[in-house]
């Protein structure tokens, strides 16, 4: 299967569970609603429980590359505004999307799949699904993978002063969690930027 009717299939699940529980979700309406047979479907995902941990890591790789684009962005390389981006970026998104929501916080409704975080088994020849079959990231993974992205990323420099090695990863880490603790708990409309910029020292960019 080329890779877009792979995504046409978790577009359409993922429009199915905006719609019902995914308990309610069938794998025929899933295969009708993307234009292939059920049996496409089976090939491609395996099963319904391969189904959801493929749309799980699409959501995943999707919120950490909304991270990538919200570190690499203007401020003119200035640290300070680049994880203030990336905290908003993480409570935008997941105020937006319940599955993101879910995996940031380890939350999963009755109306969400909630695949096994584990590794399983698995047979398929599809490397996408493959790997979805892989470890999906906890919680605490997002919080070392976003924390480790920033600091490579801003240890870098830019046009502003290198911050101190040790500063510069606590910092990250602050401002994931801040992000998260607002996933959690919802401040008012930019209340996640003030917190950030409340929270993290100036010397980062002094």
């Amino acid at each position: 299967m080329v890779p877009a009717a792979r995504e046409s299939l978790l577009d359409a699940a993922c429009t199915a569970l905006a719609r019902r529980p995914w308990s309610a979700v069938r794998m025929v309406d899933v295969a009708a609603a993307a234009g292939v047979s059920r049996q496409t479907l089976y090939n491609e995902f395996g099963s319904k429980d391969g189904l959801a941990r493929a749309l799980v890591r699409r959501e995943a790789d999707g919120y950490l590359a909304g991270v990538e684009r919200a570190l690499a962005g203007g401020s003119g390389g200035d640290p300070y505004e680049r994880l203030t981006a990336t905290a908003e970026w993480t409570a935008s998104v997941a105020r937006e999307n319940a599955l993101v929501r879910a995996m940031l916080t380890g939350c999963w409704s009755e109306r969400l799949p909630s695949p096994a975080l584990t590794a399983v088994a698995s047979s398929s020849a599809v490397p996408a699904q493959r790997r979805a079959d892989g470890p999906l990231p906890s919680p605490g993974d997002f919080v070392a993978l976003v924390r480790d992205r920033a600091v490579a990323v801003l240890k870098g420099g830019g046009t502003f002063p290198r911050p101190d090695a040790t500063e510069l990863a606590r910092s990250c880490e602050l401002a994931v969690r801040l992000a998260l603790s607002c996933v959690a708990a919802p401040p008012a409309e930019r209340g996640v930027a003030e917190l950030v910029r409340a929270a993290l020292p100036r010397r980062l960019t002094e």
